[in-house]
């Protein structure tokens, strides 16, 4: 059995996500939730979730019981599949958590390989963008779980990415280098400063995410 891979994934935009929604009115972030699977065409599933203060009801949103200040509410869910939850019934990957905070969703989920990982995405970023891939992580990994980051190299421009590309393939960060700073630029048809402004956008850009 492969170990699959997990994925947080963040969206400003959700769609009709019944969680988001209800954060828009939720005193603070919305983050106890209950997974279930998300419907097929011809099975219906709800979500229940706690909040603090009042959550205005809906037809997809009723609420269970109140204890104190905070209270649980169910979210049902039911085709036509309008939000990333249900998108990722369709492709029978179970959501390990969620987290939401005025509109914005956030969902951390297993996918079983990249091909279905690549076809959620391709799903995600039809349906709902902007996509925000914040972290993958593919067992079995070293470190603790602070130190397993994923580096999202779609910050970079395609020259940047191009640079970072040929620079490395030409040795240039080898110890001793296989090739200067000169050479790659010469090699790339550019000025030595500008392969030098490219290289320092590129790096700052990739190290955001392994250092932050």
């Amino acid at each position: 059995m492969s170990d699959g891979i997990r994925a947080t994934v963040s969206f400003t935009a959700p769609g009709e996500c019944p969680i988001a929604t209800a954060s828009h009115t939720a005193d603070g972030r919305i983050e106890q939730v209950s997974t279930s699977t998300s419907p097929s065409e011809s099975e219906h599933s709800v979500t229940e979730f706690i909040a603090d203060g009042d959550i205005e009801e809906t037809d997809r949103i009723e609420p269970v019981f109140s204890y104190g200040d905070r209270s649980v509410f169910r979210a049902h869910h039911h085709p036509p599949v309008n939000c990333p939850c249900e998108t990722l019934g369709e492709h029978g990957c179970p959501i390990h958590r969620y987290s939401a905070e005025d509109g914005q969703l956030t969902l951390v989920f297993h996918a079983p390989d990249f091909e279905t990982l690549q076809s959620i995405m391709d799903r995600f970023r039809e349906r709902y963008p902007p996509v925000d891939v914040q972290r993958l992580l593919q067992p079995p990994l070293e470190g603790s779980p602070e130190e397993r980051v994923f580096v999202n190299r779609g910050k970079l421009t395609e020259r940047q990415l191009e640079v970072l590309t040929v620079a490395y393939e030409m040795g240039y960060f080898k110890r001793p280098k296989g090739a200067n700073a000169t050479e790659v630029a010469d090699a790339l048809g550019i000025a030595q400063s500008t392969f030098t402004e490219h290289l320092v956008a590129a790096q700052r850009k990739l190290l955001v995410d392994i250092l932050e």
